[in-house]
């Protein structure tokens, strides 16, 4: 209870902050809302040129892309300044600060820098979301508690890919390309994975998960998922393992040899 009191009332300062400088929240907020509006236009555009994505019409690659944004916007929230805050500390020499705040320094990282105009980027995904669902119809009430349960397996993979992330840092703290390398990574959550090679297919769903981020959720309101979604479902539990357990490792080595 204390530590979701803490979380809670860091949020709430982040909000006030905000709210000092509305002007600039909203505008980022904006076009962070354009950008995520714009993105779907490459889709249109395929489709308007007799393209397509073998099997699926264009309304539902737009649900796809739309809950991958949905997911991303809430672990950006949550989790993308991880990456940045912890690169910053170690290239400042600053990190032994975090190490002595009273709770972990994952939960200190994650609490003190919750992103607000990530909003904006969720707030799309759910407008694009409601749009294409309305042209394509949903499955059955199974089928939305289905989507519910990937769509959170989603958000793991995410917190479990900032988490990585921020771990590498401790080692290559002067590479700042380290996310873009996994944003490209996490693309592939964007699209039908029956559009890949089947290499490829099985690397999205069983080593890195990406595939859960965007494609098996919207599947599974479209009624469309079948059981290698739900086999996909440990591999996302145990990646997020993996980089809780990277980066507390990385912090024990940072304390080691003395920062």
């Amino acid at each position: 209870m204390k530590h979701i009191r803490i979380y809670f009332a860091c949020v709430k300062t982040a909000f006030a902050q905000v709210a000092a400088y509305r002007a600039d929240f909203i505008m980022g907020s904006f076009i962070t809302l354009l950008s995520n509006i714009l993105f779907p236009l490459v889709t249109i555009l395929i489709y308007a040129n007799g393209a397509q994505f073998p099997g699926w019409n264009m309304w539902e690659v737009l649900l796809i892309q739309s809950v991958y944004s949905m997911s991303t916007g809430i672990s950006s929230m949550l989790l993308s300044s991880v990456v940045w805050v912890t690169m910053d500390h170690i290239r400042g020499g600053s990190f032994e600060t975090v190490l002595l705040k009273p709770v972990s320094p994952l939960f200190f990282i994650m609490s003190a820098n919750f992103d607000v105009q990530s909003i904006g980027l969720f707030l799309g995904g759910v407008i694009m979301a409601v749009i294409a669902a309305v042209h394509t119809g949903i499955g059955s009430f199974t089928d939305v508690i289905a989507f519910v349960l990937l769509f959170l397996a989603g958000l793991l993979v995410l917190c479990g890919m900032n988490l990585i992330m921020a771990a590498i840092s401790f080692k290559w703290v002067g590479n700042s390309r380290i996310p873009e390398i996994f944003d490209s990574i996490s693309t592939f959550g964007k699209y039908p994975i029956t559009i890949f090679p089947r290499a490829m297919q099985i690397l999205s769903v069983l080593i890195i998960p990406v595939a859960v981020i965007g494609f098996f959720p919207a599947s599974a309101l479209l009624g469309r998922a079948d059981k290698t979604a739900f086999f996909s479902l440990i591999p996302c539990v145990l990646f997020l393992c993996f980089g809780i357990w990277l980066y507390n490792k990385m912090i024990r080595l940072y304390e080691g040899v003395g920062g």
